[in-house]
């Protein structure tokens, strides 16, 4: 399974209506605070989250996940492609960073990077 974590519905839709035609399931939230609420039901085996979003950012969601010892193959999603940023996710544990519009071939293929690094950790 696959979170989506973006404030922008129209990208939710699209990145979901991608995934599913590619045999994946996709489970998407339109804010930080209800992916994290919804970890109680259990984790996705990967993360795509966008960076700009009101009230709780991308940064936030990965600091709150690696503060808990929460452990989930994350893809990073963003409009601003800057060197800071990138580094800034990469050491949060991000497994790839890739600016918007996505290139939807480095999207699976980082989503099958992400499963790889998922089974790995079991």
């Amino acid at each position: 399974m696959i979170a989506i974590v973006d404030d922008d519905a129209a990208v939710l839709n699209s990145l979901a209506r991608l995934l599913q035609t590619r045999s994946f399931a996709a489970k998407t939230y339109q804010s930080g605070r209800k992916f994290l609420d919804s970890l109680s039901d259990g984790k996705p085996d990967c993360l795509i989250l966008d960076l700009q979003m009101p009230e709780m950012t991308g940064f936030e969601v990965q600091e709150h996940l690696v503060s808990r010892g929460i452990r989930i193959p994350t893809v990073i999603i963003s409009a601003r492609d800057d060197t800071e940023a990138r580094e800034r996710c990469r050491s949060a544990g991000a497994l790839v960073y890739l600016p918007k519009p996505l290139d939807v071939s480095a999207l699976i293929a980082a989503v099958h990077k992400a499963g790889s690094s998922e089974s790995r950790n079991h």
